[in-house]
């Protein structure tokens, strides 16, 4: 997630178990997680690798994250309470005092900023009450987590900070059309860093 390993690169586990302290079964382990989770490769006969930004499942992702999402805003935004609007205000807030970058933590998303990210979004679906969905949500966002952080690097003039706050305010303001609009397109956004289309 830092960006120590640059997209295409061989994953050793011996090497990751001598950086790590760790033993080879355990970085075998985790490494067997993460391919579960779409962060990284399963080579047959050649071990592991970190995904190429131009594989296609991050298009897939994107797709499905295109489809699905502003659909669960709509219904957040229906069926949210008072609860769930100070809870979507709170996580923006958070999110907009939340540096993106910390020197010690190398080019990528700092570890704070991606976790407020994450809990700004997953929030504005909150409202719709159905966990199955959330849980839907909560597979892909993790699936995606690695093109984020790259779209964002290979796309530093993008206005994010304005994404957000037009997403708080559509769904704020019970807005649903724009709501889903903007959030569309903030998910092409980031699809688009990793083609070259931004």
């Amino acid at each position: 997630m830092r960006g120590d390993h640059a997209p295409g690169d061989a994953l050793k586990p011996q090497d990751l178990a001598k950086e790590q302290g760790v033993s080879l079964a355990v970085v075998r382990e985790a490494l067997v997680r993460v391919v579960g989770d779409g962060l990284a490769d399963r080579l047959p006969n050649r071990g592991f690798a970190v995904p190429a930004f131009s594989d296609r499942r991050w298009q897939e992702i994107a797709e499905a994250r295109r489809t699905i999402e502003p659909v669960v805003l709509r219904m957040s935004i229906e069926r949210g309470d008072v609860d769930w609007e100070a809870r979507v205000r709170a996580a923006h807030h958070r999110l907009a005092r939340t540096p993106a970058y910390v020197a010690e933590e190398g080019e990528y998303y700092s570890a704070a900023w991606s976790e407020a990210h994450r809990v700004f979004h997953r929030t504005l679906l909150e409202g719709c009450g159905n966990p199955v969905l959330l849980e839907t949500f909560d597979r892909m966002w993790t699936a995606s987590e690695l093109a984020r952080r790259w779209s964002a690097h290979r796309n530093p003039d993008r206005d994010g900070i304005g994404e957000h706050r037009r997403l708080e305010q559509a769904a704020l303001a019970r807005d649903a059309d724009t709501a889903a609009e903007v959030l569309a397109q903030h998910l092409t956004l980031t699809a688009a860093g990793l083609t070259g289309d931004a």
